[in-house]
Parts: C-alpha cells; sequence; structure tokens
C-alpha cells in the first residue's frame, strides 16, 4: 500500500500536467507523510543528493557542449566526416551519422547533437535529393550516440543515481564500443536505402582542400583527446577533464573559430545556468524520492518480483527492456534513470550482472525512448529542425527503430560489447 501511494501520487500529478522535478518531489513529500517519515530527514537527503562533486561534471559538459554548437564546430565537423564517407552512394546521409558521431563526443547531448548537426545536415541532403523527412530520421537516430559515446552527461547521472558505486570513467569508456556499434549499423542501413532508391554520390575533395579541412576540424576535435585523453592517462578525473574541456572549447571558440559574437556569451551562460538548474532540482528531488523508496522497501520487493518470473538472467533482461523501453515512451531520460538505477540495480546485481554492463542497456533503451513519441524530446527537436510533422518523421524512422532494436539486443546479451575495453584499459 505505501508503494501504491507513492506511485499513485507521482502518476497523478504527471497527469495533470506538472512538470517532472517537482512532481517527482511532492510525490516523495507525500510517500514522507503517508509512512510518517519527518519531513526534516527527507530535506537532509535532498539536499545530500546534489551536494557531491562528482555533479560538477555536468554543469561544465553542459557548457563545454553549447559554447561548441553555437561556435560553429558542427558545420566543421560535417566537413570533416565529408571526407571519409561523402564519397560513397548516399554519402550525405553517411556524413549526418559520422557526424553525429564527432559532435556527441564534444557535447554529451542528443537534443545539442539534433539541433546542432541537424540544421546543417537537413537542408543539404534535401537539396542533393534526399527526402527532407527522411533526413530528419537519419538525424535523429544517429543523435542517439551521443547517449553512449563520452562525455555522456547522462552516465554521471547514473553514477550518481547508482550511488556513486559505478565508476564514471568506466561508463563513459564502457560506452564507446556501443556507440560506435549504434553508428555504424545505422550507416550500413542508410548504405542499403541509398543503393535502393538511387541517392547520389557526393563529390570527391582534393588533397589541398582535405588538409585544410582537417586542420581546421583538429581544434574542436582535441576536446575530445582532451575528454578522453586526460581520463585514461590519469591526469585528469572526469570532473576536472570536464573543466579543462569547457575552457578549451571557449579558448577555440572565441579565439580560433571566432563564429561566436562576445555579446552572445551572457544569453548562452543564461541558458545553460537555467538548463543546470533544471538537472540539478530533479538530481536533488529524485534523491528523496529513492529514499522514501528505500524506506519503503520497494527495491527489495521489485528485486523479489523480477527473480520469481525467471530464473534467466536472459529472460529477465528482456522483461527489464520492455520496462523501460515503454516508460521512455512517457518521461524524459534522466527522471528515469534517477529514479529507477535504484530500484533495478539491486535485482540486476542479484543476476550478476555487471552495473556498468546494466548502465549502458538503459542509455540505449533510454535513447530510443527520446526518438519516439509521444514525449520523445530528440524527435519533436528534429521535427522542428526539418519543419516536417512529427507523423511523417516517425514513419520515415520505422527502419531505424529496428536497427536499433537490434543493436539493443546485442549490447543486453553480449556484454563484452560494453565491457571490454574498461577491462582491457584496467577500469574495471
Amino acid at each position: 500500500m505505501d508503494a501504491l501511494v507513492l506511485l499513485l501520487t507521482l502518476a497523478a500529478l504527471l497527469a495533470v500536467g506538472m512538470p517532472v522535478a517537482f512532481a517527482v518531489g511532492l510525490s516523495a513529500v507525500v510517500g514522507a507523510l503517508w509512512i510518517g517519515l519527518p519531513l526534516e530527514a527527507l530535506m537532509i537527503q535532498i539536499t545530500s543528493g546534489v551536494n557531491k562533486f562528482t555533479l560538477l561534471a555536468i554543469p561544465f559538459f553542459i557548457l563545454a557542449g553549447a559554447i561548441m554548437a553555437e561556435g560553429g564546430i558542427a558545420q566543421r565537423l560535417v566537413n570533416f566526416a565529408y571526407l571519409f564517407v561523402g564519397f560513397i552512394r548516399g554519402g550525405l546521409s553517411l556524413v549526418n551519422i559520422m557526424a553525429s558521431t564527432f559532435f556527441g563526443a564534444i557535447s554529451g547531448s542528443s537534443v545539442a547533437d539534433t539541433a546542432s548537426v541537424g540544421s546543417v545536415m537537413i537542408p543539404e541532403m534535401e537539396k542533393k535529393g534526399y527526402p527532407r523527412a527522411y533526413a530528419a530520421a537519419v538525424t535523429a537516430s544517429g543523435s542517439v550516440q551521443a547517449i553512449l559515446i563520452p562525455p555522456s552527461h547522462n552516465s554521471v547521472i547514473y553514477s550518481l543515481a547508482a550511488g556513486g558505486t559505478v565508476s564514471v570513467a568506466a561508463l563513459f569508456i564502457a560506452g564507446v564500443l556501443p556507440g560506435l556499434l549504434l553508428g555504424g549499423s545505422l550507416m550500413l542501413m542508410c548504405m542499403l536505402f541509398a543503393r535502393r532508391r538511387g541517392y547520389p554520390k557526393g563529390e570527391p575533395v582534393t588533397l589541398k582542400a582535405a588538409l585544410k579541412i582537417s586542420m581546421d576540424a583538429l581544434w574542436g576535435l582535441m576536446t575530445v583527446v582532451i575528454i578522453l585523453g586526460g581520463i585514461l592517462s590519469g591526469i585528469f578525473t572526469a570532473t576536472e577533464s570536464a573543466a579543462v574541456a569547457c575552457l578549451w572549447a571557449f579558448f577555440v571558440t572565441m579565439f580560433i573559430y571566432r563564429d561566436y559574437r562576445w555579446n552572445e556569451l551572457p544569453k548562452l551562460m543564461f541558458r545553460t545556468v537555467k538548463t543546470v538548474t533544471i538537472v540539478m532540482i530533479l538530481i536533488g528531488f529524485a534523491a528523496g524520492f529513492g529514499a522514501v523508496m528505500t524506506w519503503m522497501q520497494l527495491p527489495t520487493r521489485i528485486t523479489e518480483f523480477f527473480t520469481s518470473l525467471s530464473d534467466n538472467k536472459y529472460v529477465i533482461l528482456m522483461y527489464i527492456n520492455i520496462l523501460l523501453l515503454l516508460i521512455g515512451t512517457l518521461m524524459d531520460m534522466a527522471p528515469i534513470i534517477l529514479i529507477l538505477t535504484p530500484v533495478l540495480l539491486p535485482v540486476t546485481n542479484a543476476l550478476g550482472i555487471d552495473p556498468v554492463h546494466f548502465g549502458m542497456i538503459m542509455m540505449v533503451n533510454l535513447g530510443i525512448g527520446l526518438i519516439t513519441p509521444p514525449v520523445g524530446s530528440v524527435l519533436f527537436v528534429a521535427s522542428a529542425v526539418s519543419k516536417q510533422n512529427i507523423e511523417t518523421v516517425v514513419r520515415n524512422m520505422l527502419p531505424f527503430y529496428g536497427v536499433l532494436l537490434v543493436v539493443l539486443a546485442l549490447i543486453t546479451w553480449i556484454p563484452a560489447i560494453s565491457l571490454w575495453l574498461p577491462k582491457l584499459l584496467g577500469m574495471m
């Protein structure tokens, strides 16, 4: 009955349109009052939830991504990706996905990826004969890579939701191969579509132009080297690498590329602070919500429920995948991670599933939710950038959903895709 009151309160508040962060916080208050928990104890949990050094990585990564997104990096990464795959039939769709790979390794945000790469690639693809809705579908599905490829903000949030027991650095490195697998699978499908539909090849680039494009893009790509190189070498922690990457992004944007005006910086800072504030409020309230769930012994009950369904961990993972896919269509990614990780992690731990592996499973599931109606934020951005209605974009997304589900199955049932690289580098 305790858990029912908590969950029904949350569902009712979301149903009437209350913002997710406040719905989570108010549900925690109702749950605490129901079980007789002093509100002072709940407030301690809420403040403790945001009083963590690791969380400093989030504002730094968000700011670095925002600076690079608005400072001309997207066009340069598109040009750089063109050197590798632009000459292939259907090359612009491949360039779109590869540019998302590069940009995701800088921004860590699927929404920023879709907005930045999409604003460059969707008009260009339409000009070369690709349907605009198809270009939007390619952009949206390719941007899911940003959730997996470091530096993913959501990996930091997952580490926090797991109680700090999972290393952010291990999650970053674990996301590399799943992200590349996702991007490669989407590119393969785009090549098949290009051959079947007769999409054009791109023009070859001269050696002189290729060198100029590479040098121009190198400044932005150094952000990736700073983040991963600093973490792997042990020079930086994940949080410190975020701060250094932020400084580098500012230097490159304002002094190297110089496509961004100084008088626009205050507006960018305001938008970044607004985003970070929303995230931090959500994290704090979710910490209180999770504490109330723990006091109600909800994680223990859910663990017993799942383990009673089957003794095969892959069958249970299938059930969890279905649950995450369904919830991912109804809520945004961050609140789901914060609410469900403390609930589902005991289940997967009881089955002997590595928490880093489960983190990748959760990321892919919820990444699919970002491009799935009715609450797919990335889908909405792709629709807005392409000026196509949601229904048209979703119809073009159907084959991409199929590829994403296949990738999800591979990542779920082949743990080595996620764990091989962290183990190789001695992070596990």
